[in-house]
C-alpha cells in the first residue's frame, strides 16, 4: 500500500470529540444550564472540526503528468462497507425508536386510605 495520509488530525479530532460526547451522555438530565453547556460543547466541537477540515494542509505538490496513475483498487469493497454500515445504523435507529422512544409509561397505582 502506498503512503498513508494519517496526520495529527487523527489524534486531534478524537481528543476534540471525546469530551463533547461525554458531556452529551452525562448531562441530559441535569439542570437547564448544564444541558445547554453540553450542547455548546458539541457545537464547539463541530465548529472546530469544520475549521480543521477546511484548513489547508500545507504545501501540496501539483499532480505530475508522468507515467504514474493513481488507481483506487479497493473502491468496491469500500462501497460495500459503507452500505453495510449504513444498514446497521438504520437498524440501530429503528431499534432505538421501538425500545426506547416508544416505551410505554405505565400509570402508578393510586393508594386510597
Amino acid at each position: 500500500m502506498a503512503g498513508t495520509a494519517l496526520g495529527p488530525g487523527v489524534l486531534l479530532l478524537p481528543l476534540l470529540w471525546a469530551p463533547a460526547l461525554l458531556l452529551a451522555l452525562a448531562l441530559p438530565r441535569a439542570a437547564r444550564r448544564a444541558r445547554s453547556a453540553a450542547l455548546a460543547a458539541a457545537l464547539g466541537a463541530a465548529g472546530a472540526s469544520a475549521a480543521l477540515l477546511l484548513w489547508p494542509r500545507g504545501q501540496q505538490e501539483p499532480a505530475s503528468s508522468g507515467d504514474r496513475e493513481i488507481v483506487d483498487t479497493f473502491l468496491i469493497g469500500r462501497f460495500i462497507l459503507l452500505a453495510t454500515m449504513s444498514l446497521i445504523f438504520l437498524g440501530c435507529l429503528f431499534l432505538l425508536l421501538i425500545y426506547h422512544l416508544m416505551e410505554p409509561v405505565y400509570a402508578k397505582p393510586l393508594h386510597s386510605r
